[in-house]
């Protein structure tokens, strides 16, 4: 997994690429947990993205909740139709996209 950050006024945007999944997951929970003290929107970009596993979930979720928490927001953009597929099946869709 790779991520490029890019800050748009009063928004982060994070593009990842690759696979979020045990390996990776740990990873990317702790750089959204470092964006989200800097930010009140944060977007994940996921033109790149092939897979998301339950650990990669996981994170999302949390990123969500967070955000939420401090009165915030955290969207997915750019969605693949497999990335879809993976939230919907899990019954998360409605939360993240």
């Amino acid at each position: 997994m790779k991520t490029t950050v890019q800050k748009k006024s009063s928004s982060i945007i994070v593009a990842v690429e690759g696979r979020i999944d045990t390996t990776t997951a740990r990873q990317l929970q702790q750089q959204i947990n470092t964006l989200a003290a800097e930010t009140s929107h944060l977007i994940l970009d996921c033109t790149e993205l092939e897979y998301v596993s339950s650990a990669g979930i996981r994170v999302l979720l949390a990123a969500h909740k967070t955000m939420s928490q401090k009165n915030g927001t955290f969207s997915l953009t750019k969605v693949s139709s497999e990335v879809k597929d993976i939230l919907e099946i899990t019954g998360f869709s409605e939360i993240l996209l």
